[in-house]
């Protein structure tokens, strides 16, 4: 049975003066956790120079790569991953001259963590990577998200246009409604997180969905992120990879609540989507067709984007960047230049 936040908060509280496993929280403010650096030694095919932006409470983390003059290129990251994610994106990206930033999110990878899950939110996450963006005066940018990344950085793109030329989007979506629906939707979507009830790692193997990883991951004591990287693919130094910004569960606030924050911005999304349903600028839709989470997620872009172009990644799972990271970072490339793009086929790479 999952916690009460109250007493989840209480627990968290008494473990910051614990010991965990040999090593204290490293608690650099009241209820705010800071992965020790030495989690993030010899990590596998991850050899970038690390920036960090301090931001309202928070010190954010992210990776600067390529001329300082190129076009930027931003990438934003899902959950429960960091900017490891797109290792294997970086180096083609910046080899056709690119300048490639790619933050990790409140809650995520290097940058700080607060212990509290009633500390995130939707609108957090926007607000904090908003004024990333306006720090470093990004302009004639192209922006690339997938999963949470989507949804964090196509609020971003709408509240800002004008810092943008392109967006590429993968597996993600902006989930918006208006009226009664969007007043009372998301109560709807916690009642039917209560009445799914928990869900085992097992079951959730079985059959695989957003409602049932909604319903795992807000459930689960103590969310098992190499546990969950491995079942969606990656060797043992990767999962390794994945582990590291989170030493115990106190760090793993954000990964646990996040899901269940998915539909909680209905209206303030069909705000955003008032923008681009006037964009006349290049918008890429590229979608996996291995991806059980946002399967059939493209149609509402195609949709609602004018002009939006529409490729499809075959053979590729839900973490596209691992499945066919070189890939896809050649079809940027392409659609940075202006060619026509085209659908990627994997062989043998299915997850």
């Amino acid at each position: 049975m999952k916690l009460s936040l109250p007493l989840k908060a209480m627990i968290s509280s008494l473990l910051m003066v614990l010991p965990a496993a040999g090593i204290f929280a490293e608690e650099i403010a009241p209820n705010i956790l800071r992965t020790p650096s030495e989690r993030f030694l010899n990590l596998k095919d991850y050899p970038f120079a690390p920036h960090y932006m301090q931001i309202d409470k928070y010190r954010i983390h992210y990776l600067d790569e390529g001329p300082a003059d190129g076009v930027p290129i931003l990438l934003i990251h899902g959950e429960p991953t960091w900017s490891y994610l797109f290792r294997k994106m970086i180096p083609v990206l910046t080899a056709a001259g690119h300048r490639v930033i790619a933050p990790d999110l409140v809650g995520f990878g290097k940058s700080d963590k607060p212990a509290r899950e009633d500390d995130y939110s939707y609108q957090m996450q926007v607000d904090v990577m908003s004024e990333f963006v306006r720090r470093l005066e990004l302009q004639d940018a192209t922006y690339f998200g997938q999963d949470w990344g989507g949804l964090v950085g196509l609020r971003v793109v709408a509240a800002d246009p004008d810092r943008f030329t392109r967006v590429v989007v993968s597996n993600t979506g902006l989930p918006a409604a208006s009226g009664l629906s969007g007043w009372f939707g998301y109560s709807l979507f916690k009642l039917a997180v209560w009445w799914e009830g928990a869900v085992t790692f097992e079951e959730l193997q079985q059959e695989v969905s957003f409602p049932r990883w909604v319903a795992y991951s807000y459930h689960v004591e103590d969310l098992p992120v190499g546990q969950l990287m491995g079942f969606m693919g990656g060797d043992p130094d990767v999962i390794a990879a994945y582990e590291a910004p989170f030493p115990d569960a106190r760090y793993k606030a954000g990964a646990q609540i996040m899901p269940y924050l998915v539909p909680s911005q209905l209206v303030e999304n069909e705000a955003a989507w008032s923008v681009f349903e006037q964009w006349d600028k290049p918008f890429l839709v590229a979608f996996t067709d291995s991806d059980p989470i946002t399967k059939g997620g493209e149609q509402v872009f195609i949709d609602r984007v004018p002009g939006a172009i529409n490729v499809s990644i075959s053979g590729a799972g839900h973490f596209v960047q691992e499945d066919a990271g070189p890939e896809l970072a050649a079809l940027i490339n392409s659609f940075i230049a202006g060619d026509k793009p085209y659908s990627i086929k994997l062989e043998g790479k299915t997850r």
